[in-house]
């Protein structure tokens, strides 16, 4: 979904690459891009990012990295985000307030504690600047943290 509307705000030779964990979800993905008619700006990989991103050397460093993904390995990929974006580029992490959960210190769950990392390594990185803003809405509260690439 979110991939469709960043499409859509690309410019017509503006290139997206997605990951997705299984085939399964990438011909799914794959169908709805091209239903949105967006299919030639989207390249997708598939297999677990932990494994993929690692291996990822695109030719230009990139603008803009959405990360929502399974939180327990957000600062791996903060990690891969951060090595492939460009000096005044964007990171952007999805979900990170947790409905609270992640500032209370009684719940250490895989995925609260993969965002604590996230925090962690956000903090320790002199090289951004970052802010979280919080989304309200139906589906409870949660926020997204806005990374700027010094």
């Amino acid at each position: 979904y979110s991939t469709i509307w960043m499409a859509r705000a690309l410019p017509k030779d503006g290139k997206i690459i997605t990951a997705e964990l299984t085939q399964k979800h990438a011909d799914a993905a794959k169908a709805n891009f091209e239903y949105a008619g967006e299919a030639s700006k989207i390249k997708i990989i598939v297999g677990s990012a932990v494994e993929t991103l690692p291996k990822l050397q695109p030719s230009e460093p990139f603008d803009l990295v959405f990360i929502d993904a399974d939180k327990e390995s957000n600062a791996l990929y903060y990690k891969e985000a951060r090595r492939m974006t460009r000096k005044g580029g964007v990171i952007i992490v999805d979900n990170v307030v947790r409905r609270g959960r992640t500032a209370d210190p009684d719940i250490n769950t895989p995925e609260i504690i993969g965002v604590q990392k996230l925090l962690q390594a956000i903090k320790d990185d002199e090289g951004v600047e970052a802010t979280t803003i919080a989304t309200v809405g139906e589906k409870s509260y949660d926020s997204y943290t806005y990374i700027f690439v010094l």
